[in-house]
C-alpha cells in the first residue's frame, strides 16, 4: 500500500486547520475525516467560542478500534486476504461507505494471522490518527513485524518511530483458540528409558515422513537418543526445512538438511554445513537447545527454529509472521497436534521471557 497516498495525520491535520478560517473548517473537515467523524466536528464547531480548540480536541478523542474476537474454525490464507482487502476498501470508501473503524478491524484480524500488508496499514492508521485513536506504540510494534517480513515501507516507519516498547498489542497477538499460538505448555523432563518406553506403548508416536529416505531414518532413529530427541520430531522438521535434500540452499543462505544458517552452525560445532552427519547433529543440537528454552513446548520451539528465539521471545509467543505460521502449523498437523516433548534440563535454562508468556495467556 502507498503510504504517500493516504490522508495526513493528526499532526497536519491540525496544522493544516490552524492555517484556514473557521468558516472554511467544516467543508475542511468533510474532506479529511470519516463522515460521523467529520459531521461531529462540524456541529462542535458551530456551537464553540473557540472553533480551532474544538476542533483541536475532537481530532484527540477519535475512537479506539476494537479487538475482533476468536475465529471460529481454521483461517486459511484466503480468508486473511480477503479481510485486509476489505479493509482498504473501507478505509478509502471504495464501494462501500467509508468506515475507519471496520479497516481497522479487518487489518486486525489480518494483522493477526501474518499478514505484513495489513499490519503496516494498521500501524500507519494509529500513528497518523486516521479516522482512529493515535497510538505510536502500537503503531511501533505493527511496523517492526511487518519489517521483519521483508515491508519496505514499514521498515522506513519503523526506523522513524524506533524499538518498540512493550508487549506487543492484541493485534499481535493470534485468537486464544488459534491452533499454531496457544498458552504455552511445559512438558516433563526426559524420563528413564523403562518409563519412555511404556509411555510411548501408551501414546503412540507421531508417523515418520512418508518421504524420508531409508539410510537417512536410519541414521536419526541411531542418532537422535544422544540428543534427547524423538526421531519423529527430527525428521518432521528436516521434512518441512529441506524436503531431505542435502545438498539445499535457500535465499537466507540456510543450507543442507536441516537448513542451518552458518551463525548457527558456529553456535552448535559445525564445520561443513552441508555434510549430511554434521548438519543433522547441528539441527538436533539446536533442537534440544531450544526444547529446553521453551520447557518442551514444541509450538515455541518450532518457531524459533524457523524465526529465532529472540522473535518469539519478543512476541511473547508464535512471532506474527505469515512464514512462520504456516511452517509451525505444517510441522503440527503431521505430528497429529502433538505440542510436548521431553527435553534435557542440562542444555540450557528456560526463556526469561515464559513466565510472561504464561501470565499474559492467563489475562
Amino acid at each position: 500500500m502507498n503510504g504517500s497516498a493516504r490522508v495526513p495525520g493528526l499532526a497536519a491535520l491540525r496544522a493544516r486547520a490552524q492555517r484556514r478560517a473557521p468558516a472554511a473548517l467544516a467543508a475542511f473537515a468533510l474532506a479529511v475525516l470519516p463522515p460521523a467523524a467529520a459531521a461531529q466536528w462540524s456541529a462542535t464547531l458551530a456551537a464553540a467560542p473557540n472553533e480551532l480548540g474544538a476542533a483541536a480536541a475532537l481530532l484527540e478523542t477519535l475512537p479506539r478500534p476494537s479487538v475482533p474476537p476468536a475465529e471460529k474454525g481454521p483461517v486459511v490464507p484466503a480468508q486473511v486476504q480477503r479481510w485486509r482487502q476489505e479493509a482498504v476498501a473501507a478505509e478509502y470508501g471504495d464501494g462501500v461507505p467509508r468506515d475507519a473503524l471496520r479497516a481497522a478491524a479487518l487489518y486486525c484480524r489480518a494483522a493477526r494471522y501474518g499478514d505484513a500488508e495489513a499490519q503496516y496499514a494498521l500501524g500507519w492508521m494509529l500513528t497518523n490518527g486516521r479516522g482512529i485513536e493515535r497510538n505510536d506504540a502500537h503503531a511501533a510494534h505493527l511496523f517492526a513485524a511487518a519489517a521483519e517480513q521483508g515491508h519496505a515501507q514499514a521498515a522506513a516507519m519503523a526506523a522513524r518511530l524506533g524499538d518498540p516498547v512493550g508487549p506487543p498489542p492484541p493485534c499481535l497477538r493470534p485468537p486464544d483458540a488459534d491452533v499454531v499460538a496457544q498458552a504455552p505448555v511445559r512438558a516433563a523432563p526426559p524420563r528413564p528409558a523403562a518409563v519412555l518406553r511404556k509411555a510411548q506403548a501408551a501414546a503412540p508416536a507421531p508417523p515418520l515422513p512418508a518421504n524420508a529416505p531409508e539410510p537417512i531414518v536410519r541414521y536419526v532413529r541411531l542418532a537422535a537418543p544422544d540428543y534427547k530427541l524423538e526421531p519423529w520430531l527430527v525428521l518432521a522438521v528436516m521434512a518441512a526445512e529441506s524436503n531431505f535434500n542435502a545438498g539445499a540452499v535457500s535465499p537466507k543462505n540456510a543450507q543442507g538438511l536441516m537448513q542451518l544458517i552458518p551463525d548457527t552452525a558456529r553456535r552448535f560445532g559445525v564445520k561443513d554445513l552441508l555434510d549430511p552427519v554434521q548438519n543433522i547433529r547441528g539441527g538436533m543440537a539446536y533442537l534440544r537447545w531450544l526444547l529446553a528454552y521453551y520447557e518442551g513446548d514444541v509450538s515455541l520451539a518450532l518457531a524459533a527454529y524457523n524465526a529465532g528465539e529472540g522473535a518469539v521471545d519478543r512476541y511473547l509467543g508464535v512471532p506474527p509472521f505469515a512464514e512462520t505460521r504456516n511452517y509451525v502449523l505444517k510441522i503440527l498437523v503431521s505430528l497429529n497436534g502433538r505440542r510436548t516433548h521431553p527435553y534435557d534440563l542440562t542444555a540450557t535454562l528456560p526463556s526469561p521471557r515464559l513466565a510472561l508468556m504464561r501470565e499474559l495467556w492467563r489475562r
